[in-house]
This record gives C-alpha cells, sequence and structure tokens, in this order.
C-alpha cells in the first residue's frame, strides 16, 4: 500500500512539474513598433504612448521600438525586426515607398497594422482618427462662428500625404456646399510651430483682410496665432487645430477675440493599434479598418482634456 502511495505521489509530482513547466515554456508573442524619429510633440507621444501600451501587455507580449528619418532607415529597421522575430508589427510610417517591405512582411506571415497615415498594400490593418470628417467639422465650425462669407486661409501640409489630403477635402467640400460664396487660399507649410509662424508672417502681409484660418495641426496654429499677435491683426476670428496639444488647450480661454480650436487626433489612439496587433495574434476577428470619431475642442469644453500627465 505504501509503494502504491509512493508511485502516486511521484506521478502527482512529475505531471505537475510537466504542466509547470510547459506554461513556464509558452513563449509571448514579439511585436514591433516602428515610429519615425522625434520631429514634433505628437510623433513623440506616439512612442510614448504605444511603449505604454506594450508595458501594460507585458504579461503576453515582448516589444521592441525602432524610430526612422526616412523610408530607407525604417525599411532597414522592418528587416531587423523580422530577423529580431516580430509575431507582429504596428507601423506608422511618414513616408511614401514603404508599400513594397510592407508587403514582404506581410507574406512573410507577419501581421502588420498601420497606424495613421493610409498605406495601400493588400492585407494591412489599419487604426487612425477621422481625418476627412476632421475638415468637415472644421468647415461647420468656422461656418458657425464667421457665417458664410468672408476670407479663410487653409494650411495644407503636402509632406503629410492621406492626413493633409483628407482633412483638406473634408474641409473643401463641405465649405463648397454650406458656404459656396466662402474665398479660400491654400498655402502649404509644415506641422511645426516654427513653419506656422514663418509661413503666416507672409501670408499675412499678402491679405489685408482673413476672416479665419483653417490649420489642420495645433503645432502649426501655435505659430499661427503668434504671426497674428506679432502682426496686431484684429480681422481673425477663428484659428482651428488638430491634435490634442496640452499647451493649446490651455491657451482657448486666453484668447476671446480668437475662437481657437482644435479636433482631438489623439496621440494614445495608438494603444489601439497595438490591441489591435494583439487581438490578431490571438486569433480573434478584426476589422480591417478602425477609425476614431472627431472630437471638438475649444474654450467651452477645454477644462475636459486637460491631462497633466499627458508628454504632448
Amino acid at each position: 500500500m505504501k509503494k502504491v502511495l509512493v508511485v502516486l505521489v511521484l506521478v502527482s509530482l512529475v505531471l505537475t512539474a510537466v504542466f509547470v513547466t510547459g506554461v513556464a515554456a509558452q513563449e509571448k508573442y514579439k511585436v514591433g513598433i516602428l515610429a519615425p524619429a522625434v520631429t514634433h510633440g505628437w510623433v513623440a507621444a506616439v512612442a510614448y504612448h504605444a511603449e505604454a501600451r506594450c508595458k501594460e501587455l507585458s504579461d503576453q507580449i515582448e516589444y521592441n521600438i525602432q524610430t526612422s528619418t526616412n523610408a530607407s532607415e525604417m525599411t532597414a529597421q522592418l528587416d531587423d525586426l523580422k530577423t529580431w522575430g516580430a509575431d507582429a508589427i504596428v507601423a506608422f510610417p511618414q513616408w511614401t515607398g514603404m508599400e513594397v517591405p510592407i508587403h514582404r512582411a506581410i507574406e512573410d506571415g507577419i501581421k502588420v497594422v498601420n497606424f495613421d497615415i493610409a498605406i495601400d498594400v493588400e492585407g494591412v490593418y489599419r487604426v487612425a482618427g477621422d481625418n476627412r470628417d476632421m475638415g468637415v467639422q472644421g468647415a461647420h465650425y468656422i461656418v458657425d462662428k464667421i457665417g458664410k462669407e468672408g476670407t479663410v486661409i487653409i494650411l495644407e501640409v503636402p509632406t503629410a500625404g492621406s492626413v493633409s489630403e483628407l482633412r483638406k477635402e473634408g474641409f473643401v467640400e463641405t465649405i463648397n456646399e454650406i458656404a459656396p460664396d466662402m474665398e479660400l487660399h491654400t498655402y502649404a507649410t509644415k506641422f511645426t510651430r516654427g513653419d506656422g509662424l514663418k509661413d503666416m508672417s507672409d501670408i499675412l502681409i499678402r491679405h489685408d483682410q482673413i476672416d479665419a484660418v483653417y490649420s489642420m495641426d495645433d503645432e502649426t496654429s501655435i505659430g499661427v496665432l503668434k504671426a497674428i499677435e506679432e502682426a496686431g491683426r484684429e480681422d481673425i476670428k477663428v484659428v482651428t487645430g488638430g491634435g490634442g496639444m496640452q499647451e493649446y488647450f490651455e491657451m482657448m480661454p486666453k484668447n476671446k477675440d480668437i475662437w481657437i480650436q482644435s479636433a482631438l487626433y489623439s496621440p494614445a489612439m495608438v494603444k489601439d493599434a497595438v490591441d489591435v496587433a494583439v487581438k490578431l495574434l490571438n486569433g480573434k476577428d478584426v476589422p480591417k479598418e478602425t477609425i476614431i470619431p472627431t472630437t471638438i475642442v475649444d474654450r467651452t469644453n477645454y477644462k475636459e482634456f486637460l491631462d497633466e500627465n499627458s508628454p504632448y
């Protein structure tokens, strides 16, 4: 009887050891993050939020974040992630030329989630804000504040690809529909306050009367507002923005003469992109495209969006 008990105990211990070893040996999924090098506060916040989410999922995944300054460097980093053994990659490609390497990664069996900027590759998943609706909302906001006639400056950013194209498209089409007599002038700039200041300073010289500025980015808009202040202009009644920058939010109640607006396009939505990657690796059904709705922020509701812990 004792021998039988000893045998049963030994078998139980062996089975327990095997089970524990098996659980311990389960490998975590490997998720790579490809992001641009920091050229803008919003981009910096994307990397911050991506890493924060990866840390929250550390019981399920290992992660590897790479940042690059151009498509060639990002391509090399994508190859490095493949060598590392990435099961999924969240890619934020700000340049053209990433279509072929991303397509190859998908062919190699890697799940690819494209964040923000649209990229035309079969099999890629995408998470982004509603860029076109940001333009639609901007048009309605400006018309609501200045009426159906006036002079509006559109600040597009050609280097931002589909982001700028969709925001401009939504804005122009909506203005043409709801305020066809509005006078529109388009100028190119970049998503930095320095460019916003420089370009808007030139624009103010060209136009004696401006009623509103359709700017697509909070950083740009800060530069725009600085140019307006330095020029002593009092004709401009609206400056829009986009992104969700805390500094910009705090400016909203301080300027009573200009309606300062931001179409919230939070960098924190990259967390959703990481979540999509993990769901795919766990075999769950995920829609090919996840679009985050637009929220408008101005002096009437900015307090709801203040976050002292935000890096942007």
